[in-house]
């Protein structure tokens, strides 16, 4: 049981992580990470696909060796950082833009601290 679980949930992650592609907002690798943990608990030969990926493949061993985030990846999250936070400041009333500031600023630092590539 425990196995489909993770099946579907690296499925669901691959998924969002495709939609990602697409969305600025959303994104890609850190779906394809979790996808390939759920695949390594579930389907080995997913896992592997993952890993042999031309573009996802290299981000996914990065941080399973290291903890690495690119210096790319770095600045694109938090440019989606610093676009999420603006548009709350302006769209979002007085307290309620605070959360998504607060979000951005505790994020934002968590990426910037991981090591790069």
């Amino acid at each position: 049981m425990r196995r489909h679980l993770y099946l579907i949930a690296g499925f669901a992650s691959l998924g969002l992580g495709a939609i990602g592609a697409f969305l600025p907002l959303l994104p890609t690798v850190p779906f394809m990470i979790l996808a390939a943990f759920c695949f390594a608990r579930s389907s080995p030969a997913l896992e592997t696909k993952l890993l042999d990926h031309k573009h996802f493949g290299p981000h996914i061993r990065r941080w399973r060796d290291r903890g690495a985030i690119s210096r790319r990846g770095k600045k694109a999250a938090l440019a989606a950082f610093t676009f999420s936070a603006t548009l709350a400041l302006f769209l979002s009333p007085w307290p309620w833009y605070l959360l998504p500031l607060t979000a951005a600023l505790i994020g934002g630092t968590w990426i910037w601290t991981r090591p790069e590539a």
